[in-house]
């Protein structure tokens, strides 16, 4: 049942890749032409952002891979600090900020991660907003049954 449920969310991921990366495309074509007047224009925009935010998110949970002890030693040659880790557990289970420290002074989260979230995050939000108005916009401009003749 596990294996299933892996395939079908890399399929589902899969999808919404190949859907960003065409969307990418229209977008680029949409500047040019005057298409981010629009509201698929800004449609694309949020599923890239959220699609990108996720993927730095993820990239982020499980850049120290699964042992992190072992990552700290053999692929990034840093101590690993017990005493320390045991000190800030509770840092390294929160779901943002991401952090995932070998010891005091050396991350396995990127230091990109995090403002790439936020400003995915921002993004999303702004794109979310002028689709609220393009939808509002279009509501007030329906001609109203009442008032006709």
């Amino acid at each position: 049942m596990k294996e299933a449920s892996a395939l079908i969310v890399t399929v589902i991921l899969a999808a919404w890749l190949v859907w960003n990366l065409w969307n990418l495309v229209r977008m680029a074509i949409g500047v040019g032409n005057g298409s981010w007047r629009r509201a698929m224009w800004w449609t694309r925009l949020c599923s890239v952002s959220l699609f990108v935010g996720l993927a730095s998110w993820a990239r982020g949970v499980f850049g120290g891979g699964l042992d992190v002890h072992e990552a700290c030693l053999f692929v990034h040659h840093e101590r690993y600090d017990e005493t320390y880790r045991e000190s800030h557990s509770e840092e390294f289970r929160k779901i943002f900020p991401l952090h995932n420290k070998c010891n005091a002074h050396y991350d396995l989260v990127p230091t990109w991660v995090n403002p790439t979230i936020v400003t995915c995050t921002v993004i999303s939000l702004a794109a979310i907003a002028v689709l609220l108005w393009f939808g509002t916009t279009h509501l007030t401009r329906l001609p109203r049954k009442g008032h006709q003749s």
